[in-house]
């Protein structure tokens, strides 16, 4: 019996076909909504729309990560060189046979092949949201650069080579932490352009914005630190809180367990990890959580002391998402990592580095125009009113 091949193109055409279909349904839904407007004047609704089903699919990717389904069909980009589980019958139900709780079953096969047909399908909408944007007047093209979407669909390009490399390399943990990365960083990427199409700008002191970066740059930090946490499974190396193994310093192997290059299970050395390297990567990612939360909150406390009153509602909303993920993070640990608490919790870091992202990319618009306020679809006008000074959403 030949094995079979890692990668097999046969099944892109169909693959293509449903793509389309699904990305017909977002596509025509924001052409009606805005057909009667400006020709372009959907360009904003479409980059919205961009950035939700990015966010979905980014929830979707840590759901099939969770049901351990990246590996559901061994091949890409299809299963077992069919368009879809109906056509590889056989070859699933053989593997399920051998191994019934294993990498390989009708279930698993289904999410891992429709995160990929729903990631197909975001990449026409992403792929229509570059050419809408270069297609745009000479004058809106000036508003809006088309190098965001250009950006966009090229990092979404990468995105599908790292899903790839995801399947291929049998999830070796930095290319499954990357993947996880740079779907975080396509929904920052749509965040920023959502915020270019329709101006903003919120007026924010140069310490504040110091301190918003500086949250933003720890949050990444600590998000990557999740993802090495999610994709070693090292979630349940610790079972209590606030302390671990019921101590506060348990024994930890910071060398095998931060050893970047290596395959998943695996030590430096070559032999199994070792428990400790995953109590290590645990804890760090629990310390980190702790600064980060403190973080939020002096940020959040500058903003109502030194920001005005009206910038007390974006601090209630980073104070809000913080508890949100310190509630979840808990439940993933002392509740044994149930599903729902894990979705939210990557969630929660996905709206966090978003936020933070819509609050840099408004004060860098109010620094940039002082002297003018912005009207609804994106005009600037009028001085300085409320929607500068007040920094509202």
């Amino acid at each position: 019996m030949n094995p079979q091949p890692l990668y097999d193109l046969r099944p892109l055409a169909a693959m293509a076909v449903l793509a389309v279909l699904l990305a017909a349904v977002p596509l025509v839904w924001v052409w009606l909504r805005h057909r009667r407007g400006e020709a372009t004047a959907w360009l904003p609704a479409l980059t919205l729309v961009t950035l939700f089903l990015t966010f979905d699919l980014v929830l979707f990717g840590a759901f099939t990560r969770l049901t351990d389904s990246g590996l559901g069909c061994p091949d890409w980009p299809g299963c077992y060189g069919n368009a879809s589980p109906l056509g590889a019958h056989s070859e699933i139900q053989s593997a399920q046979a051998v191994l019934p709780q294993g990498p390989v079953t009708r279930g698993k096969a289904w999410i891992e092949m429709i995160h990929r047909y729903l990631a197909s399908g975001l990449g026409i909408v992403v792929t229509v949201l570059m050419v809408a944007t270069w297609l745009a007047p000479r004058e809106r093209r000036h508003a809006i650069s088309p190098w965001w979407a250009t950006a966009t669909f090229v990092g979404f390009c990468l995105q599908g080579a790292f899903g790839a490399l995801t399947v291929t390399m049998k999830l070796y943990p930095a290319i499954v932490t990357a993947h996880l990365l740079g779907g975080i960083g396509l929904l920052l990427l749509l965040a920023a352009q959502s915020q270019v199409c329709e101006p903003r700008p919120l007026a924010l002191t140069r310490p504040l914005v110091r301190g918003v970066l500086a949250v933003f740059l720890l949050s990444v930090l600590q998000v990557a630190l999740g993802g090495w946490v999610s994709t070693n499974y090292a979630v349940l190396a610790c079972s209590d809180f606030p302390t671990c193994q019921g101590a506060w310093w348990p024994a930890m192997d910071f060398e095998h367990g931060f050893t970047l290059l290596r395959a998943l299970g695996i030590g430096r050395d070559g032999g199994m990890l070792p428990f400790a390297a995953l109590t290590a990567i645990h804890w760090v990612h629990r310390v980190g959580a702790a600064v980060v939360f403190v973080a939020i909150a002096l940020l959040a406390w500058r903003l109502v002391v030194h920001g005005g009153r009206a910038h007390r509602r974006w601090a209630g909303v980073l104070v809000g998402i913080a508890l949100w993920q310190l509630v979840s993070g808990i439940s993933n640990v002392v509740l044994g990592w149930p599903m729902l608490a894990a979705l939210a919790h990557t969630g929660g870091a996905a709206a966090l580095l978003t936020l933070l992202t819509v609050m840099l990319v408004r004060a860098h618009q109010a620094r940039q125009r002082p002297h003018l306020t912005v009207l609804a679809g994106g005009r600037a006008a009028a001085p300085v009113s409320s929607s500068v000074s007040q920094g509202r959403f």
